[in-house]
């Protein structure tokens, strides 16, 4: 059958594009996965065009995605893309060429929580703080000023006290005892930090850790933002 044969131009056109496979255990789950790809792709990746959509059935319910999208886009985009597919999907990606500039990508848009000193952070501050966001750090670490140990759930940032502890008094009080109860920290591997970064805001890679920061450490140094 000729439609099972194709010529070297529209392989090598095929092999230069992005091409996300998405693997579920029935074909509802695999276009539940692609809409949360699609818009996310629209959001983050800056202008991509879509190539072709291919859904193959066959009992084995997955759905191929083609696009063509700036490689600066895909900073970050893989842990984003296993968690919209929860872990089922495929990426692969391989140079198309050169093209103009397509525009900016879309920052982020919440803030940050920014230890506001140096010292060792505490259970007790970063339970406190578990409502106002995302805890990036575990209790013990040690912190400074300008650091993010989190990201704030509204649009700006907070400078936080981190390191706060617990007051002992000789009262007793209800609930005094109660146990802490820590959600684990949303630790980032560089490639994701990279991608979380605004341009005021630095990564720092150590042997042993990668930190966030500020790129001016000083509280009362740094521009506030406008709230317009």
């Amino acid at each position: 059958n000729s439609n099972f044969f194709f010529s070297p131009r529209d392989l090598r056109f095929a092999l230069s594009r992005v091409n996300p496979l998405l693997e579920g255990w029935g074909q509802q789950d695999a276009h539940e996965a692609l809409r949360a790809l699609l818009d996310t792709a629209n959001e983050q990746l800056a202008t991509p065009f879509p190539i072709g959509l291919y859904s193959n059935d066959f009992g084995s319910g997955r759905v191929r995605l083609e696009f063509r999208i700036p490689a600066r886009g895909l900073i970050g985009f893989r842990s984003q893309f296993l968690t919209d597919t929860k872990g089922t999907g495929i990426l692969n990606h391989i140079f198309s060429g050169w093209e103009p500039w397509h525009g900016p990508i879309a920052a982020r848009a919440n803030g940050t929580l920014v230890s506001d000193r140096t010292g060792i952070a505490t259970a007790y501050a970063i339970a406190s703080m578990q409502e106002r966001g995302t805890i990036f750090i575990e209790p013990t670490t040690q912190v400074y000023e300008g650091m993010l140990i989190g990201e704030n759930s509204r649009t700006n940032d907070l400078d936080v006290n981190i390191c706060r502890e617990k007051k002992q008094t000789n009262m007793r009080s209800s609930g005094a005892d109660d146990a802490i109860r820590l959600v684990p920290p949303h630790l980032m591997g560089l490639e994701v930090a990279v991608e979380f970064i605004n341009d005021d805001e630095l990564v720092e890679v150590t042997p042993k850790t990668i930190r966030l920061r500020k790129r001016i450490l000083q509280q009362n140094l740094r521009p506030r933002k406008s709230d317009d």
